[in-house]
């Protein structure tokens, strides 16, 4: 098979793979048809995932269909469509048992880092009955990708570590993916207010039409602005989606007292905590890498069409595009890239 290889920070290069075969009984091998391209992937080749060594298969999202199954699979067979998590889970480890699947004593954000990911023609989910999703008949399957990582992310890391409610003010920090992610999830619970914030004004245009009610471009008016629309307070959740420290530290500006920062973002470098402001604002600071518990009830969202996830995607690849598709996600600021979708035929 034909598969998308990590080489060494800034070498990628497809390849001709083995095509992977059923390793444990609960074993799943998947035919991918769609695949897309995460910001952690920039971050894998660019060498900071020390986790993912150089030959491993690359990606971690996508949807395809089942090829093969090991005995002990129950809920999946040969044929059936499927969405493939960003998290793998055994269900049955401490942290399963807590739904922190992330931390999954034998999964978690295993594909495309510890093990081989979706950036191929076939990949191999280890314990498929709760790390694959049936897809439902007549769905889309670009937006369905959506789902794999992206969405559920925005939604659990953002919205609900960030307890957004009915009413209340939201300030979003970065308008890329994530960001909007958080902006369409947040808006399940019809918070008043919702400004995002972003030096890229193409970007902010985007989420007007999303559903921003507010939108700017950081700078040292920016905590006026915000406070000047909340009656003097600031925003009662304050979303982090970038993962750099100056925009952790504008929320630490943003936020209103008894409010919550939800940091996204993955961070690189140090950002410093300004507790000589905040040690009596009575704010709460959550982190959190994706579980995907969400994914059942943003499918269902979906299918619905209370959630438009195809509206994330900007551009489409064949799969052999995938030095161009790269190409064009890592210059999102020039491209105005904001998920891509790679076909694999």
């Amino acid at each position: 098979m034909r598969a998308l290889v990590y080489n060494g920070p800034g070498a990628r290069r497809l390849e001709a793979r083995p095509k992977p075969s059923i390793l444990q009984p609960d074993d799943a091998i998947v035919r991918v048809r769609r695949t897309t391209i995460c910001g952690t992937d920039l971050h894998i080749l660019k060498g900071d995932v020390p986790t993912c060594r150089p030959g491993t298969i690359l990606g971690h999202e996508g949807v395809g269909t089942i090829a093969e199954t090991g005995g002990a699979v129950r809920g999946f067979s040969p044929g059936d469509p499927v969405l493939i998590s960003c998290i793998t889970s055994c269900g049955r480890c401490d942290y399963c048992r807590k739904g922190m699947y992330s931390h999954c004593l034998d999964g978690g954000w295993i594909l495309g880092n510890r093990i081989d990911g979706t950036q191929a023609e076939y990949v191999r989910i280890p314990h498929a009955d709760f790390s694959l999703h049936h897809i439902p008949d007549g769905a889309d399957e670009d937006a369905l990708t959506m789902l794999s990582d992206i969405l559920p992310t925005g939604f659990e890391c953002g919205v609900l570590n960030g307890k957004v409610q009915p009413g209340c003010s939201v300030a979003i920090v970065g308008s890329g993916p994530i960001g909007l992610a958080a902006l369409l999830t947040a808006q399940f619970f019809t918070p008043a207010l919702l400004v995002v914030i972003d030096p890229d004004r193409h970007r902010l245009e985007i989420a007007q039409c999303f559903g921003a009610t507010h939108v700017t471009t950081p700078d040292a008016d920016t905590a006026a602005l915000v406070k000047g629309l909340t009656g003097g307070r600031g925003a009662d959740v304050v979303i982090e989606a970038v993962g750099i420290p100056a925009s952790f530290e504008l929320c630490e500006d943003l936020v209103a007292p008894g409010g919550t920062i939800a940091n996204i973002g993955v961070h690189g470098t140090k950002v410093d905590l300004h507790l000589e402001r905040l040690w009596s604002h009575n704010i709460t600071i959550t982190t959190r890498l994706v579980d995907t518990v969400t994914t059942p009830q943003l499918l269902r969202a979906v299918m619905a069409r209370k959630l438009e996830a195809a509206t994330l995607i900007t551009h489409r690849f064949r799969f052999e595009e995938m030095d161009q598709a790269y190409d064009t996600f890592g210059r999102a600021a020039d491209t105005h890239a904001m998920k891509v979708i790679i076909e694999v035929p």
